[in-house]
C-alpha cells in the first residue's frame, strides 16, 4: 500500500463525524504550544537567585531544567498509552493541566522537595503534549501543510521560550520574589487549557476513532535509532545552552535581567529558524542540507561563547538560537516524514523521545558538574561544539530513501 493510501485510510475513520475547521484546530495546537517551554526557560535567569536562596549546588540547580527534560524522555511512551485509552486530543488537555499545577506550584518554590514536586508535574504534562502534538499534526492536517503547521507549532513554542527568558527577571523584581515569577507562567497555561478544552469536545471522537491499537515502540527499526540519535545530541546541545547561557554571563559580570534578554534573544531566534525550518522542508526531498546547516551555525555559536564570549554577545546568541531553533524543528518533520500513519509517527515519537531525552536530560546537570568542578561555565561551550560536531556526522546517515516506520 502507498504511504497516502494509508493516511487516507487513517483519515476515513477521522471523517466520521464532522471536524473543526482547520484554523480552529491550529489556533488550539498554538496555544497549547506556547506552553511547552516556558517552564524550563523561566529558570535560567533566577538560576542564581534560587541557588542562593536555597542552598543549592549549580548541579543541583541545573536539575531544574534536567528535571522536565527526563519527563519528556520517561513519559514519551506512556503517553501513547495514555492517548489510546483516552483519546490523545483528551490526553494532550489532562497534560495542559499538569503544566497549569506544575507551574503554579512554584509559588511555593522555598520549599525545596515542593519546588522539584512541582517541576516533576509540569514536566510530566510537557511530556505527554509534546508527545502527541506531532502525531495529532499528521492525523488533522494535510500532508501538504505538515511542514508550515510545524513551523507554526515551532513559533508558538519558542515564542513562549523567548518570552520566559525575557522577563522572568523583571517579573522577580516587579512581583518580589523569583517563586512568584515562576509560579505566573501558569496563567499562560490556563489560557491554553480554556483553547483546547471545547476543541477537545469536538475532535477527541474523531481521534478515538482513528487510533487503532497501541502497537510497540520501533526499538528494532535501524531508521528509528538514527532518528532518536540526532535528536538525543540536539536536545543535550539545546537544553544545555537554554540552561548556562544567561548564567555564563552573569559570570562574567552582567546583571540578570540583561542575561535573561540575552537568552531571550537565543529563544526569538529559534522563533525565526523554527518557523523557516520546517517550511523549507516542504520544498525538501533531502532534509540533509538544511540539518547540516542547522549544525554548523549551533557548532559555530558554542565556538564564538568559549573564544570570545563578549566580542559580540548578541549575535553569538542570535547565530547559536537560528542554529538550534532550525535543528529541532526540523527534528519534528523527521518524526512525522518517516512515519506511514499518524499512529506510526506516535510509536517513533515515543521511542526517539524516551531515548534522546532520557540521554539530553543529563545534559544541564553534566554542565554544571563542570562549572563545579572547574570554576567557571566557560569550558561547558567547547564541549557543547563537540557534540555538536557529532551531531552533523549522525546528518549524513538521514538518508530521504530510509525505510519508513510502519
Amino acid at each position: 500500500m502507498e504511504p497516502a493510501d494509508v493516511t487516507e485510510g487513517a483519515e476515513v475513520g477521522l471523517r466520521a463525524r464532522p471536524l473543526p475547521p482547520l484554523w480552529v484546530t491550529a489556533v488550539a495546537l498554538l496555544a497549547v504550544a506556547g506552553n511547552l517551554r516556558t517552564a524550563i526557560t523561566s529558570v535560567p535567569p533566577l538560576i542564581d537567585a534560587i541557588s542562593r536562596d536555597l542552598g543549592l549546588s549549580h548541579a543541583a540547580a541545573g536539575a531544574l531544567t534536567t528535571l522536565p527534560v527526563l519527563c519528556m524522555g520517561v513519559f514519551a511512551p506512556i503517553a501513547s498509552a495514555i492517548a489510546h485509552r483516552l483519546g490523545a486530543v483528551a490526553a494532550v488537555l489532562a497534560a495542559v493541566a499538569c503544566v497549569v499545577v506544575g507551574t503554579g506550584s512554584r509559588w511555593f518554590g522555598d520549599d525545596v522537595p515542593t519546588l522539584y514536586v512541582g517541576t516533576f508535574v509540569a514536566g510530566v504534562g510537557i511530556a505527554v503534549a509534546g508527545s502527541l502534538l506531532p502525531r495529532l499534526v499528521k492525523a488533522f492536517f494535510p500532508p501538504e501543510r505538515v511542514g508550515l503547521v510545524t513551523g507554526l507549532y515551532m513559533f508558538a513554542m519558542m515564542g513562549g521560550a523567548a518570552l520566559a527568558s525575557a522577563v522572568s527577571a523583571p517579573l522577580a523584581d516587579r512581583l518580589g520574589s523569583w517563586q512568584a515569577s515562576l509560579a505566573s507562567w501558569g496563567l499562560l497555561a490556563l489560557v491554553g487549557l480554556v483553547v483546547w478544552a471545547p476543541f477537545t469536545l469536538r475532535a477527541n471522537p474523531h481521534h478515538m476513532q482513528g487510533e487503532g491499537g497501541r502497537g510497540r515502540l520501533p526499538w528494532r527499526h535501524h531508521t528509528a535509532w538514527l532518528v532518536a540519535g540526532y535528536l538525543a545530541l540536539q536536545s543535550w546541545c539545546f537544553y544545555s545552552a537554554v540552561t548556562w547561557l544567561p548564567p555564563t554571563y552573569v559570570e562574567l559580570g552582567w546583571d540578570r535581567s540583561a542575561a535573561g534578554y540575552l537568552g531571550a534573544v537565543f529563544s526569538g531566534a529559534q522563533v525565526v529558524s523554527g518557523l523557516l525550518g520546517p517550511v523549507l522542508s516542504d520544498r525538501a526531498t533531502d532534509l540533509r542540507r538544511l540539518l547540516l546547516v542547522a549544525a554548523g551555525l549551533g557548532i559555530l555559536g558554542c565556538l564564538a561563547i568559549f573564544t570570545a564570549p563578549e566580542a559580540a554577545p548578541w549575535l553569538w546568541a542570535l547565530v547559536l538560537g537560528l542554529g538550534q531553533g532550525a535543528a529541532f524543528s526540523l527534528a519534528l518533520v523527521l518524526l512525522v516524514r518517516y512515519a506511514l500513519t499518524p499512529e506510526a509517527s506516535g510509536r517513533l515519537t515515543g521511542m526517539a523521545f524516551l531515548f534522546s531525552y532520557g540521554v539530553a536530560s543529563v545534559g544541564p546537570f553534566a554542565m554544571g558538574l563542570v562549572r563545579d568542578i572547574t570554576g567557571g561555565l566557560s569550558p561547558i561551550w567547547v564541549v557543547l561544539a563537540a557534540i555538536g560536531v557529532v551531531q552533523g556526522l549522525v546528518v549524513t546517515r538521514l538518508r530521504p530513501d530510509l525505510p519508513r516506520i510502519a
